[in-house]
């Protein structure tokens, strides 16, 4: 069977979506006890996409310096998209992590390098088996300062990737305010599923963008 290349939905004729959250807040995180939307002061966020979002965000709750996750939605075009809308690849959405972090413990460039060294960011709509657009590779700014920093990022890990053999990066970078927590049974489900699906697509490349 020849295997179509996914793209993503047209927004015209995107799902419709819904005006009400599909996560009922107050939602309280399962691995740190406070509100899901908590963000404490001082503390800074970042928004992701590196595949499955189980996995993704169990490796960022399990990072020191990480005070909040969550998983959802993000780069797409319906409101309020549910998982299987997601998974239709007619939202325009991508799997992703909104992370909460101690910026005097870890900088927007330690999230990023966790990013990239954890994943392929050079496989375009999948991440291993997971094919489709909801599994590409994305960062998501939420000002100016993210998006600069997160392009110096990319382009510091760009060479190292090559140099090991991988072709081009192909995660997007996509300016965005708008991040949707996905459904209650998704949120940190790998702590109330410890046997749950949880591919490793880690490269073995490394950069320290900071340096």
């Amino acid at each position: 069977m020849l295997f179509t290349e996914p793209t993503i939905v047209d927004p015209r004729v995107a799902l419709p979506g819904r005006d009400a959250p599909v996560l009922r807040q107050p939602f309280f995180h399962r691995v740190f006890g406070h509100r899901i939307d908590r963000v404490p002061a001082g503390a800074e966020v970042a928004v992701v996409g590196l595949g499955c979002f189980w996995g993704a965000e169990k490796l960022f709750w399990e990072t020191p310096g990480v005070v909040n996750t969550a998983a959802g939605y993000a780069g797409g075009f319906t409101p309020n998209p549910t998982y299987d809308e997601a998974c239709s690849g007619r939202t325009g959405h991508t799997e992703s992590v909104r992370v909460v972090y101690d910026p005097a413990v870890l900088s927007y460039e330690d999230i990023l390098r966790i990013f990239f060294e954890n994943h392929d960011p050079t496989q375009g709509f999948r991440q291993g088996n997971d094919r489709g657009t909801q599994y590409r590779s994305a960062i998501f700014p939420l000002n100016d300062d993210q998006l600069r920093r997160a392009e110096a990022v990319r382009d510091a890990f760009a060479p190292q990737f090559a140099a090991a053999g991988f072709g081009p990066i192909t995660t997007e970078i996509t300016p965005t305010d708008t991040f949707y927590y996905a459904e209650a049974v998704h949120q940190q489900y790998l702590d109330a599923n410890p046997n749950g699906y949880c591919p490793v697509h880690a490269t073995g490349v490394t950069c320290n963008p900071g340096a």
